[in-house]
């Protein structure tokens, strides 16, 4: 995964240590209803699209640019399907300490040749959602969501 510069220059001053961050992951969905997923070149698997969005860019944006950097689909932001405060800090290889803030959005195909676009990816693909190879149960629990009509889901406070 490519670190962005302002991550870069964080790190210069932070070290290694929690950094909390946004993120945005999209659901893509074609017109014969297939997700695209790609297989990360840092862990081998198969996942859902997502990112972190650059200062100043708005969340939905963030999900179209990533699509389209990752894939080469351009996409449509439909609504936001899900947020969520990921429960575990995950450890990168050189050491970063990073927790994500997801907003994940559906999103609708447009355009492009599904392939491999940057260097962020092994493959990338369409599965039919009753076909979907190994996912983590965070990346199947966003399709769901992103196959429910209602409204956008957040975790329940303990008030709630």
């Amino acid at each position: 995964m490519a670190i962005p510069d302002f991550i870069r220059e964080i790190r210069a001053g932070a070290g290694h240590q929690l950094l909390l961050l946004p993120g945005v992951s999209a659901i893509v969905f074609d017109d014969d209803g297939r997700v695209l997923l790609g297989r990360r070149a840092d862990t081998g698997k198969w996942s859902i699209i997502g990112g972190i969005p650059e200062p100043g860019e708005e969340p939905a944006a963030t999900a179209v640019r990533e699509v389209y950097e990752e894939t080469a689909v351009r996409c449509v932001a439909e609504r936001v399907v899900l947020v969520q405060g990921l429960p575990r800090p995950v450890t990168y290889p050189n050491g970063d300490l990073c927790q994500y803030m997801d907003i994940t959005f559906r999103c609708r195909a447009v355009g492009g040749e599904a392939r491999v676009n940057d260097d962020e990816s092994l493959e990338v693909a369409w599965f039919p959602v009753d076909a979907l190879p190994e996912l983590t149960e965070l990346a199947l629990f966003r399709i769901k969501q992103a196959l429910n009509e209602g409204p956008a889901w957040f975790q329940p406070t303990a008030e709630q």
